[in-house]
């Protein structure tokens, strides 16, 4: 059996959240998600849990992290273009988010980043074929 990832992440608003990616084209499993989360395919066995901060707060007895002062987190994805890199980014930034920063051409590789509604931040990679 393959191994699955989930990462849990806290966020302010699950509605907006689930708009926010929904728009940026990931879909949700719905036997996994509710009124406390959502849980958002990125791949067959790659999974982010957005879960609202009151109920990611019964998993821990730590602080959740203030994203606007922190990072608890650098979820990094691979993508099959620069140009679906630059788009996503843009449209991250049309729906409430952010780019992170500038992007970075290092010739083998490509790679731009956008900060979510919530603040945490997705790296985007494009690893070029020689």
């Amino acid at each position: 059996m393959a191994r699955e990832i989930y990462v849990n992440l806290p966020v302010h608003n699950l509605e907006r959240s689930k708009r926010f990616f929904s728009s940026l084209g990931f879909g949700f499993e719905p036997k996994f998600s509710d009124d406390n989360a959502a849980c958002m395919i990125v791949a067959d066995n790659i999974h982010v849990m957005l879960l609202s901060e009151p109920f990611f707060k019964t998993f821990t007895s730590k602080a959740v992290c203030d994203t606007s002062a922190s990072n608890e987190v650098l979820v990094c994805l691979s993508c099959q273009s620069d140009a679906e890199i630059d788009g996503l980014v843009a449209t991250a930034a049309e729906l409430g988010g952010r780019a992170a920063r500038a992007p970075k051409d290092h010739g083998f590789m490509y790679e731009h980043a956008f900060e979510d509604p919530d603040g945490h931040i997705w790296e985007l990679v494009h690893m070029r074929k020689n």
